[in-house]
């Protein structure tokens, strides 16, 4: 990546930052941009708000363009979880439906199925983790024609091991099932086009590898879910009229903008667009051969090292996202403690050390982590 793009990021003086699966730095063009709403609000109130809405819409814009979905088919919401929950709650379920999932799916995309397998009494199907990887095959043969929704991961938070999303939505689509997927740890690294992965809803934030502030949580609704999913969470902006305040029997808005209850973080969308349009100035393709690099450089400088790669190398299942266990007795945690106090920032998860660089890294940064780890 360019010099422009890692000028933006002035924590890179200071640390190899290789923890964009947690929480990425913003660009500087992002944070003046929020500001400037802000002092926007102090300076004027509400005389702009029709700025406001147009820079959402502009978002959702942008969001839409790097998923190849139609705009309308993309709502804002406050993070992952909400996406996922109102998901689950607006389904119909029936006695007898089940649920495939993978039991190390991040919190957000399990706990929404878990409260409807004990509030409705649906199956949830599990498949395990297998040498770091998802078996696609054992999660394919626990799809039957009870089977409601698949929900998974595009890269897995615990491993960085990458779906073959298209393989499952068509094993979903076979039994008329829906396809959820989880988009958090790939969206902004890599390219998408959801439908053509037979993806149904989606559902990401913006606080990773799109580098913009938290808060601005994203749903993607196919045409074919929003037949099926009813909006649960609505409010006064969720109607094709919201400001026709007498008119209290009007339709909801649709395809996915119902999910959009009520007035948003009006400064988040300024810092959000900056940040797509920074991605987007990179190109999702490049971004994705320039990460693959950086974790080509970090699993071939630990190959000779005391360190296990649980991530996958396969062809397809590879991603940025590279998690590493000690071989000679280090916890994680232990590790990334010694990291970071030479200012290199990576994240523990469980018993694995996560490396996560974005393209905003090069490799000096690989270099570092390498000559710093114990």
């Amino acid at each position: 990546m360019n010099h422009e793009i890692r000028a933006e990021f002035p924590m890179l003086e200071h640390y190899a930052y290789l923890n964009s699966a947690a929480v990425s730095p913003m660009p500087i063009r992002a944070v003046e941009a929020i500001t400037s709403q802000l002092r926007d609000v102090a300076g004027h109130g509400s005389l702009h708000y029709p700025q406001w809405v147009a820079t959402k819409d502009r978002c959702r814009a942008l969001v839409a363009e790097m998923l190849k979905v139609r705009g309308d088919q993309v709502a804002f919401v406050r993070n992952t979880s909400d996406g996922f929950a109102s998901i689950a709650n607006g389904l119909k379920w029936r006695a007898g439906d089940n649920i495939v999932s993978f039991d190390g799916e991040f919190p957000a995309n399990f706990y929404p199925w878990r409260r409807i397998r004990d509030a409705c009494g649906v199956e949830l199907r599990l498949c395990g983790e297998v040498s770091g990887r998802v078996d696609i095959d054992t999660l394919i043969s626990m799809i039957d024609a009870n089977t409601r929704v698949v929900a998974l991961s595009a890269v897995q938070f615990a491993s960085g091991y990458r779906a073959d999303l298209e393989r499952v939505g068509r094993a979903a689509r076979a039994v008329d099932a829906l396809f959820c997927v989880d988009i958090i740890q790939g969206f902004g690294a890599m390219p998408f086009d959801l439908p053509a992965q037979f993806v149904d809803a989606a559902c990401g934030a913006s606080h990773k590898w799109l580098c913009a502030p938290e808060g601005c949580g994203i749903i993607y609704l196919s045409d074919r879910a929003r037949e099926r999913i009813e909006p649960t969470l609505v409010g006064w902006i969720s109607v094709e009229e919201p400001w026709d305040f007498a008119d209290r029997e009007q339709a909801f808005k649709p395809a996915a903008l119902a999910w959009e209850s009520g007035t948003g973080p009006s400064s988040l969308f300024y810092g959000l667009e900056q940040s797509l349009t920074l991605l987007n100035s990179a190109g999702a393709e490049r971004i994705e051969a320039h990460l693959a690099a950086l974790s080509d450089q970090t699993c071939d400088g630990l190959a000779d090292r005391e360190y296990e790669i649980v991530s996958s190398r396969r062809p397809g299942e590879r991603s940025q996202i590279v998690c590493v266990k000690h071989l000679g007795g280090l916890t994680s945690n232990q590790v990334a403690t010694e990291l970071q106090a030479q200012n290199v920032i990576v994240s523990p998860r469980g018993d694995r050390l996560r490396i996560a660089p974005h393209f905003y890294n090069v490799a000096s940064d690989i270099e570092k982590l390498l000559a710093a780890m114990p």
